[in-house]
């Protein structure tokens, strides 16, 4: 039971560790959500625009990471 606990608690720090990055995430998929059901947006392109909105938080969070880090 123990180590059901501990992988359970590395999951949930896992996403809590970066706050940013997992509320951006968030929205983008229901904003992917709201595209497809609220104007009927074919569900490839809203997947298309899910890949390339996920891709470009993802590239932007490890850009502002690598920018806090080398700040002395």
């Amino acid at each position: 039971m123990s180590i059901l606990k501990d992988v359970l608690a590395e999951l949930f720090s896992m996403f809590v560790a970066d706050a940013r990055l997992t509320l951006a995430i968030l929205a983008v998929v229901a904003i992917a959500a709201l595209m497809i059901n609220a104007t009927g947006l074919p569900a490839l392109l809203g997947g298309a625009f899910l890949l390339v909105a996920c891709i470009a938080v993802l590239i932007l969070s490890v850009k502002r990471e690598a920018q806090r880090r080398q700040k002395p």
